[in-house]
């Protein structure tokens, strides 16, 4: 099993027991230690859980995951790039986050595994690899 990231879409389903082929993937690559993160999404994630208990727990949880560490300039500059060229193309991302969290997984040439058709889009447009179910 190869290293993936997983879009906080993801994650929210997982922590809330909905059951999608990504979310059984998230369970899988976390029992085999392949799950990769990037701040953006940890930042999403947390940010959504009101239960101080879980959130100290999820935090926890998180530090024995492999975190994506890049220049957070050059990391922005290069998501935004992505957003703009696409709304050139005349398609819009409704959340200019996933253009970040895409440019972590083009960047280290990750899967991302998500459940928003935003990444679809971005896919269609630049080098994002999408996990598909079989």
């Amino acid at each position: 099993m190869k290293y993936r990231l997983f879009d906080t879409s993801v994650w929210v389903d997982f922590r809330n027991g909905v059951k999608t082929a990504q979310a059984d993937l998230l369970t899988e690559s976390l029992r085999a230690n392949k799950v990769c993160y990037c701040p953006i999404i940890l930042q999403e994630f947390l940010q959504g859980i009101r239960i101080d208990r879980d959130f100290n727990q999820y935090e926890e949880d998180f530090k024995g995951l492999h975190p994506l560490i890049l220049d957070p300039f050059y990391a922005s500059t290069s998501a935004a790039q992505i957003y703009r060229s696409l709304r050139k193309k005349g398609i819009t991302i409704r959340k200019a986050n996933d253009c970040l969290i895409a440019y972590y997984a083009i960047h280290f040439d990750l899967e991302l595994c998500h459940s928003d058709v935003d990444f679809e889009h971005i896919a269609e447009n630049t080098s994002l690899k999408i996990w598909k179910p079989n």
